[in-house]
Parts: C-alpha cells; structure tokens; sequence
C-alpha cells in the first residue's frame, strides 16, 4: 500500500492539472513553462505526446468530442490535439501579470478557473487574482483577493467546492448548489501549520476524502470531509504539485511534480519532473467534461 513508482519520466519544469480520460484510457496534464506543453500518456501502449503552446497553460479539461478547453495565461482556447488548431474563445480580462492557472469543471461540467498573481513573488500583500466560472463565454469573478488560485475540487456529490490560495497554507471549503454553480458559506477547512509546505492541488476519492498535494514537503495529505487529517502519504521527492486518480478503474492515484526552486521541508531522495503513481487503495470518481 502506497507504493510510489515513476509512471511517466516527463522531466516537467512544472507539471499541472493531471486528469484521466476515460474515452482514450490516457492521462493527460500540462508543463505549464519551460516550455509550455499539454502532455498525453498512454500506459498500455508506453506512448507520450506532447504539444507545445506560445505561453504559459495554467491547465485544461475535456470536451465530449475529444478537444480541450485549455487555460493559456491571457485567455481560455479551443483546442483541437489532431489537427492543432487553437482558436480564442475568450480573454481573461486581467492585468498581465496574472495568468489563467488552476481549473476544474464541477460535477455539472461548468468550468472553473482561478489566477496566479505572479507580483505576489516581490510584493506579498498583491492579490490580485479570482476565481472565476465560466457562464458562456465571459468569465465571471466569483471570489476575488486571490495570489495563487489551488486545492481546486469538488465532493462526489457535487454539493461541496475545495479552494486554497497557497501562500495562506489554508484551505476552505463551500457550500455548493449544483443547479446554479454558486458557492457559499465559506469556512476554513483546515490550515498547514508553519513549516508543512504549502498546500497546491487536490482531488476527491469516491467516499470523499480530500487528497491534497503538499509541495515543498513531499507529502499527500488526505482529510476527511469533516477537515480530519486521516492520513499522510510521504513521498520519496519534494514538490507533488496535484494529484487525479486514474486507470480503468480509477484505482491509480498518479501526481505531477515541479523542479521549482522551493524551499523544501522533508529530506527528498529522488528528483522532481516526473509524473508518479501512488497505490492508495482508493478509487476516484469520473470526471465530467466540460458542458459547452
């Protein structure tokens, strides 16, 4: 139990968004930089492809016919993986040192999608990112005073919403209304004392426990739906960045790791960039694509 093996030496800068296709059988992700890529991994047949974009890809999710929705730092694109075609769909209307980062669709298949304030990094009281759900095409700000969007996830059920801004150590957590995509309620649902990393992305299992990736200390970390610390994964390196349950019968916990230079908090024994794969024991839960 909680074997960790290497599922994907991607040697990523900084690998993102890990999600499971069910209609191709592959795990999909992205390097957001260095340079920017979507990635696809097939582990029956070995096979990784991977396309590159013009700046920097906050994330992606999944469309019915097979394209993506993908999150480039100044707007959400249409992309098509067969031919390459990428068109606008729309501008993210924020200043230019915020980028389109962590996204998700809900259980309905609504996109949601928060921001990375990169003046954050000299400038700590700059927060200047939301998050954001995507009504049509205009991204409507939903909570404001964000720097770096995370721990974006939703319950089983679809009646709970996870969101983190990193730099706090704090995750919170929504009421959330499936018929209309608005949380609320907001409440702390737990906090990583000083020293513990930092909490960066999240998924659920089917009984709702929330798996979180906890960067810089080389841990997964998985609450109970009441904010109790159930357990502690540790991982053999430092920086897991977000996690999603994967295979035929989501039985795979697999997590995308970064090279940042991060102040680290655990005593790593391999590198960082690949993508891992971890036996949990635990099954995830189908995602949905996104509701064009």
């Amino acid at each position: 139990m909680n074997e960790v093996t290497i599922a994907c030496d991607a040697n990523n800068h900084l690998g993102e968004t890990p999600i499971w296709s069910a209609n191709d059988q592959a795990l999909w992700w992205v390097n957001c930089e260095e340079p920017p890529e979507v990635h696809r991994w097939s582990p029956s047949t070995g096979e990784h492809r991977k396309w590159e974009f013009p700046q920097r890809v906050g994330g992606f999710v999944h469309k019915p016919n097979g394209t993506l929705l993908v999150a480039l730092a100044d707007g959400l694109y249409d992309f098509d993986p067969a031919t390459g075609a990428t068109n606008l769909r729309v501008k993210s209307g924020l200043p230019p040192q915020v980028k389109l980062h962590e996204c998700h669709c809900d259980r309905q298949g609504r996109f949601w999608i928060g921001g990375y304030d990169h003046d954050f990094g000299h400038d700590r009281s700059s927060r200047k990112a939301s998050w954001f759900r995507l009504d049509g095409d205009v991204l409507t700000p939903v909570i404001d005073g964000v720097a770096v969007a995370n721990g974006l996830a939703f319950s089983p059920d679809g009646t709970r919403v996870y969101m983190a801004d990193a730099p706090s150590r704090s995750v919170s957590v929504y009421d959330y209304d499936p018929a209309t995509g608005t949380p609320s309620n907001p409440r702390l649902f737990f906090k990583l004392e000083e020293g513990e990393g930092f909490p960066d992305g999240a998924t659920v299992d089917s009984e709702g426990g929330y798996w979180l990736a906890n960067v810089a200390a080389g841990r997964l970390r998985r609450y109970l739906p009441d904010g109790t610390l159930e357990r502690i994964v540790e991982l053999p390196f430092s920086n897991p960045t977000k996690p999603a349950f994967g295979g035929p019968d989501l039985a795979t916990l697999y997590v995308t790791s970064c090279q940042l230079d991060l102040p680290v908090y655990c005593e790593p024994t391999i590198g960082n960039g690949a993508v891992f794969a971890v036996d949990t024991g635990f099954r995830g839960v189908a995602e949905t694509p996104l509701r064009d």
